[in-house]
């Protein structure tokens, strides 16, 4: 009892710290000295301080992991049609995004920018800690490094060129100046692999069944990495070893794969109560028309018939004569399941593994992967021959595996460079510059040295 009153007063004085710089890049500095020194003084109390980044991530609503990601992304892509009467969404779904949207700022820029800080300060406080339990302090290391790489990973693909931010102190985050997209990867890069060893061959995140992130998750969001830069050989090899090594296996039971106990999850982040937005807020009653999305009549055409995803991943109400389609991955909103974020899972590999093939011309491996989440969703096996083809089969597996979760379909669209081709067509004023979203005006009005995105 003692433990836990001390991690739970732990947290409560990094939320507080965490309330106060929301907006670190905008407003003066905290006192966080003497915070430090008590939630480093011990070893609950330390780790503590790192499990009060997830809890912040997850229960604060349109942040990245709780909704945010999905929502926002979703819009932006081919994926959702906006119901929600929200300018601020509507914004998103029109790619008309103005730079002082309240969600670019809050929800994607400040709460990032917010949790990079908190990482920051779990990285210097075991640094500068008296702690004597080296195998505690690499696990704190390697998971606050592993989330400060997952959140820039974000905030470079949402907003090009930004800082990479290693520090807390103000004054030197305060001056930052945007970075390339080559150096923010470098950076995400450089955090992973040093994330990767710290938590090889933790006795700690053996039980805790994948809400903490482990080597492989660092491992898994490393092949990610590697993919979106194009170096496919490294992508493979990532993806191998979670693939061959995590002991995780393909779900076969579609309707296991986004609950706690699923075979394939590598990381999930745990929510309050079992809730999460995505039910809350995309499960629509029958007769009732949607209040905040649904799914696009392109992304409903691109399944195939047979694609028992359609079944068991996606509702459907009937207004009037119309019928709607809404996301069904997550089901708990008053049902009793409990539920988690799914933020990585298995299945992605084999497909960043199987894309990779492709551009190294091993086709036989790729279809080989691609064949074993076709087979999952209860589809034939694809044939194709060239490369152009089996390229555009992996696309289509990818928008039919991973629709409203976490942008993917956004990022793949712009990483491959079909924003253009393919939102161009369905999106009344789309335009180039739209495939990145603007910095925010408040962020600009406070550093001189931060530069608009064209086109805004």
């Amino acid at each position: 009892m003692e433990v836990k009153n001390k991690i739970y007063k732990s947290i409560i004085v990094l939320m507080i710290l965490l309330s106060s710089c929301d907006n670190f890049v905008d407003i003066d500095p905290p006192t966080v000295e003497v915070v430090s020194e008590t939630v480093f003084s011990s070893e609950a109390s330390a780790e503590a301080a790192l499990i009060g980044i997830y809890s912040d991530l997850s229960t604060r609503n349109l942040s990245l992991a709780a909704g945010g990601a999905t929502l926002y992304l979703g819009l932006s892509a081919d994926e959702f049609v906006d119901f929600s009467n929200n300018d601020r969404n509507l914004e998103f779904f029109e790619n008309a995004i103005f730079p002082d949207n309240a969600a670019v700022l809050s929800d994607l820029w400040s709460n990032t920018y917010s949790l990079i800080y908190s990482a920051n300060s779990v990285l210097e406080g075991v640094e500068n800690s008296s702690l004597e339990d080296e195998e505690l302090k690499r696990l704190l290391t390697g998971e606050a490094l592993f989330l400060r790489a997952f959140f820039h990973f974000y905030l470079v693909n949402l907003f090009g060129d930004v800082p990479y931010v290693t520090s807390t102190n103000f004054e030197i985050n305060n001056a930052s100046i945007r970075q390339s997209t080559d150096q923010v990867y470098e950076s995400i890069i450089e955090d992973l692999v040093q994330a990767r060893d710290a938590l090889m061959d933790n006795d700690r995140l053996l039980d805790e069944s994948g809400i903490r992130p482990n080597s492989y998750a660092v491992s898994s969001l490393l092949a990610r990495v590697y993919l979106y830069t194009e170096d496919w050989t490294n992508a493979e090899v990532y993806a191998t070893e979670v693939i061959e090594e995590s002991g995780l296996a393909i779900e076969e039971n579609l309707e296991q794969v986004f609950l706690p106990t699923s075979n394939e999850t590598i990381w999930q982040l745990q929510t309050l109560n079992g809730f999460t937005y995505d039910a809350d807020n995309f499960i629509t009653e029958e007769e009732s028309t949607p209040t905040s999305v649904a799914l696009s009549g392109s992304l409903i055409n691109s399944f195939e018939s047979e694609d028992e995803r359609f079944d068991f991943w996606i509702g459907s109400v009937t207004v009037d004569t119309e019928t709607l389609f809404f996301p069904l991955k997550y089901r708990n909103n008053g049902s009793g399941l409990e539920e988690n974020y799914v933020m990585l899972r298995l299945s992605e590999q084999y497909l960043i593994r199987s894309e990779s093939r492709v551009r190294m011309d091993d086709f036989q491996g790729a279809l080989n992967d691609l064949n074993v989440i076709r087979g999952r969703a209860g589809l034939m096996n694809n044939s194709a021959v060239s490369q152009e083809a089996l390229l555009l089969a992996i696309e289509q597996e990818r928008q039919n595996e991973f629709f409203a979760e976490f942008g993917h379909r956004w990022l793949d669209l712009k990483r491959t460079n079909r924003t253009d081709s393919l939102l161009g067509s369905i999106k009344a004023d789309w335009q180039s510059t739209d495939a990145l979203y603007p910095i925010p005006q408040l962020q600009l009005d406070r550093n001189p040295n931060f530069t608009q995105n064209p086109g805004y």
